[in-house]
């Protein structure tokens, strides 16, 4: 899908880019640009000052980490336009693979990625719309590629680093064209076959796969063996009580 080196690697087509110094988050941003975009952009931010995670958590972002957003427009349902976090997560794992050994790279459900056991990425999706169609989707994806995060207490897994983890030292820009790249290439394989393709892609990436795990609901904990993901995305666990799809959790090994 690469077309043109503009001095930081390949660049998809059909796909545009804003570089900005700072900005409270780039995922705010994506969401005052949404009206605008004729084409899926990127937005990337040397710094932010209010970065946030899943459910609201605080994002850390030293500089020199990747701080970005895609935003798009989609023509999908919002339960369609929700798969693009696996999109996102098997073009993740694509561009990490160049700076670090990939068995050192694992996928945790539903949208973190795990290097030899800490989390070094997250992903964020947020999308609008009244329809049966979203009128935006935008995916936010933090990259932990030169430090890693100080004072973060409460995660279920501890912050690492591509540098920390013996990787390649890289640039957020240069990072962030490897990653579009991968990413153009996700979209057209769900073009041209399906979410399963894309499903089994992630399944051969994931985390503690066939082992027992526990899904954290905010409701209960739900014990049991990670068997698979759905067609809708959602982990499929093993219990004492027969299968069980969940849609929302945090997970712990």
């Amino acid at each position: 899908m690469s077309t043109k080196d503009n001095g930081h690697g390949h660049w998809p087509e059909g796909y545009a880019r804003v570089v900005l110094d700072s900005v409270d988050s780039t995922m705010s941003e994506a969401a005052r640009r949404a009206p605008n975009i004729d084409r899926p952009t990127w937005i990337i931010a040397k710094t932010q000052t209010s970065a946030r995670g899943r459910r609201g958590r605080p994002w850390v972002v030293p500089e020199g980490n990747l701080n970005a957003t895609l935003i798009m427009r989609p023509e999908a349902t919002p339960l369609e336009a929700a798969k693009r976090s696996f999109l996102a997560a098997n073009a993740l794992y694509q561009a990490l693979a160049i700076y670090v050994p990939s068995e050192k790279l694992s996928l945790k459900w539903p949208n973190d990625v795990l290097l030899s056991g800490g989390k070094v990425a997250g992903i964020l999706l947020e999308s609008s719309g009244q329809g049966p169609f979203v009128d935006w989707l935008s995916i936010g994806v933090g990259v932990n590629l030169k430090h890693t995060p100080e004072g973060v207490t409460d995660a279920s897994f501890a912050p690492t680093s591509l540098m920390a983890a013996g990787g390649w030292e890289v640039e957020p820009l240069d990072f962030l064209a490897t990653l579009a790249d991968a990413y153009a290439t996700q979209e057209a394989k769900l073009l041209r076959l399906g979410f399963g393709r894309i499903r089994e892609d992630w399944l051969s990436q994931a985390a503690r796969l066939g082992e027992v795990i526990t899904a954290r609901t905010g409701r209960e904990d739900v014990t049991g063996i990670f068997d698979s993901i759905d067609k809708d995305g959602n982990l499929v666990l093993i219990t004492g009580t027969g299968p069980r799809a969940i849609s929302a959790a945090d997970i712990f090994f």
